[in-house]
């Protein structure tokens, strides 16, 4: 939504200032100008970026104008998966979730929690450092160490689709001094014109570096702006999971494990401490009627 608003505030503050000053909108409409720009600023991202990187781009696309992936139900659910996960291994031993990590989409307590499983990087973070505590606990700090490498590579891999838009948006007004003096160098062939037609192309010409500066700062730069602000939140969701498991291995019980990674994130997302105890009692209410079952 703020992606679409921005854009018409942008246009509409533009092209009416510029018609407010008496301009003649239909000078601005130069074609070949902006095939030229956008053309060479697609011809170099593609140039610049591996297919995985490119192909990303188109999700993260379609995910600005979905809005925000992690909403507050999100954290919710995902504390919750912590909780029970990590209660499960406070009072059963971590060897009970054995199964459950091997095979988490075969799993009871992975399937009480159907939007994490939306997230299969993110189960493999878990299952993965489940199974590394299940081997060494006592050695958490190297436990910890091992995830903040990992988020840190991670952060630079989600981040590669706004890097490579900004460094587009950074090439943009050059690519407009380019398509001007393509324009010049036509206006230039046809010195012998008559003035008003000589105006008339000169105009054109440098519309080339008008459209350069505008795609740059009021387009393709908050693009990637946004961009990154999307890839952020989705690294602060690793960033809560990594601060539960990190509390537990340093012996904090799991409840508290919770509250640290609730307090892990944005205030627009957090949930309350009220919110969070509701999933946590409902989740030991689930654990001890398995316990019963069993």
């Amino acid at each position: 939504m703020n992606l679409v608003v921005g854009t018409i505030i942008v246009v509409a503050s533009v092209l009416g200032g510029f018609a407010a000053l008496g301009g003649n909108l239909s000078v601005l409409w130069q074609p070949f100008e902006l095939v030229i720009i956008g053309g060479a600023a697609l011809g170099a991202f593609i140039i610049a970026n591996p297919r995985r990187v490119i192909q990303d781009t188109g999700g993260v696309l379609r995910q600005l104008f979905g809005g925000t992936k992690h909403k507050r139900d999100d954290y919710l659910e995902l504390l919750g998966l912590l909780y029970t996960l990590l209660r499960t291994a406070r009072t059963r031993g971590m060897l009970s979730l054995e199964r459950d990590i091997e095979r988490p989409e075969d799993s009871q307590i992975f399937q009480q929690f159907p939007g994490v499983m939306r997230h299969p990087r993110a189960i493999r973070f878990i299952t993965d450092y489940l199974r590394l505590i299940s081997l060494g606990a006592e050695r958490g700090h190297e436990i910890e160490s091992l995830m903040d490498e990992e988020l840190a590579t991670l952060s630079k891999d989600m981040h590669r689709v706004s890097k490579s838009l900004h460094t587009v948006a950074e090439g943009l007004p050059a690519l407009g001094i380019v398509a001007a003096v393509l324009g010049m160098i036509k206006t230039m062939a046809a010195i012998s014109a008559p003035p008003d037609v000589l105006g008339h192309m000169i105009g054109g010409a440098l519309v080339g570096t008008f459209l350069g500066v505008l795609l740059s700062y009021g387009f393709l730069g908050p693009l990637a702006g946004a961009a990154h602000r999307l890839r952020d939140e989705e690294v602060k969701y690793f960033q809560c999971i990594k601060a539960g498991l990190a509390a537990y291995v340093h012996g904090s019980a799991p409840a508290i494990c919770v509250e640290h990674a609730r307090k892990m994130l944005y205030a627009e997302v957090q949930p309350s401490f009220h919110e969070v105890e509701e999933v946590t009692t409902a989740a030991s209410g689930r654990l001890g009627e398995r316990q019963k079952a069993a």
